[in-house]
């Protein structure tokens, strides 16, 4: 199935990305048995093969690999490039990985080689997601360790671009059929006391943008995603969600240069249906439809309902069917991952529901 045959379906539905990782797939990752590594590559293929396989059996139609081979989701930068130090955050206790040198490529090609992988592993449309410059930014720079590599934040946001941008090109080779943005640091603008801790908030919301539109430039003939996060510490790890509504940065919004955005709608403070009809119409729009809160487990009625009432200012044709989030918040999160599947299983009869009614 190709990228353009995924156009040709009403309703898809697809994963935002990550996947719950099962114990022992933290324990491949974080080396707990030396293996050699002919035998990590096998036993991680074989791991990544069983989550897509996951996917297919509840009958998704755009997959992911879950997001495995990464030891850290944003992290994974540092697979990309040198100039990073992995230590642990003095404020948690949590891996940490902080720009200290100037970055210089390092790795090219490894997320392009997860969807190579990908591309043998399943006949069917999938998703690979790649950190955004911003996000980045938020998350890996220090003003006192990362300051003689970069003096500013905006720095090192910029000096990010040129490396994610070439593994884009990369991944276009190998046929991704969504290439996605992921960017939570654009939605901490919905949050008034984010809000207030900057000078210029539409300074910085209009750099955030800026530094999302150069790394997808050039880009035209590749379906390019933005996914737009609020809560994916919040619902694992107990951390601060960021209330406020999508309404508050529109103007922005509008303003990428991206063919798809991915947005939550399943929680309390994300706005009403009716900003779908304020964004442009070229958008198409990744309904988080599915909550990832664990514990909570829509049912195929509750997630049609949703997707009704994003038909009231959308058609149809622009709709993909997604969890909020990705389900799995930091890389060490617990999961049930027969829970998730539960849940694209509801998704994908949501979606057939919704066929049978919009055909």
């Amino acid at each position: 199935m190709t990228a353009t045959k995924i156009q040709d379906i009403l309703f898809p539905a697809a994963v935002v990305g990550s996947m719950p990782r099962p114990d022992y797939v933290r324990d491949l990752i974080g080396g707990d048995v030396p293996l050699s590594e002919a035998d990590y590559s096998r036993r991680m293929d074989n791991a990544v093969r069983y989550i897509v396989s996951l996917q297919e059996q509840a009958g998704l139609d755009i997959v992911s690999d879950g997001e495995w081979r990464r030891k850290s989701y944003i992290g994974v930068i540092a697979e990309l490039a040198h100039g990073f130090e992995v230590s642990v955050n003095p404020s948690d206790g949590r891996p940490w990985t902080i720009v200290t040198d100037r970055l210089a490529p390092k790795n090219s090609g490894f997320i392009a080689r997860e969807a190579s992988f990908l591309n043998a592993a399943t006949s069917r449309p999938f998703t690979v997601a790649l950190p955004s410059p911003g996000l980045l930014g938020e998350r890996m720079w220090d003003p006192v360790r990362s300051k003689k590599a970069y003096p500013t934040r905006e720095d090192f946001v910029k000096a990010c671009v040129p490396i994610l941008r070439q593994e884009i090109e990369l991944l276009a080779q190998e046929n991704a059929a969504i290439i996605q943005i992921d960017d939570p640091h654009i939605c901490l603008f919905v949050d008034e006391s984010v809000r207030n801790s900057y000078d210029d908030v539409d300074a910085a919301l209009d750099f955030a943008v800026a530094m999302v539109n150069d790394t997808v430039e050039d880009c035209a003939e590749i379906k390019t995603a933005v996914h737009l996060c609020r809560r994916a510490g919040a619902r694992a790890r107990g951390e601060a969600s960021f209330a406020g509504e999508y309404s508050t940065i529109l103007k922005h919004l509008n303003r990428l240069n991206v063919n798809h955005l991915t947005m939550e709608f399943t929680t309390a403070g994300s706005g009403d249906f009716d900003i779908l009809g304020k964004l442009r119409e070229d958008f198409g729009i990744g309904l988080g439809c599915v909550s990832t809160d664990p514990g909570i487990i829509d049912s195929p009625e509750v997630i049609v309902a949703r997707v009704e009432r994003a038909l009231d200012h959308i058609g149809p044709e622009r709709i993909t069917l997604n969890p909020d989030c990705g389900f799995a918040p930091g890389s060490a999160a617990k999961i049930s991952i027969d829970e998730v599947y539960q849940k694209l299983k509801n998704e994908t009869e949501a979606a057939k529901q919704l066929r049978a009614r919009y055909s």
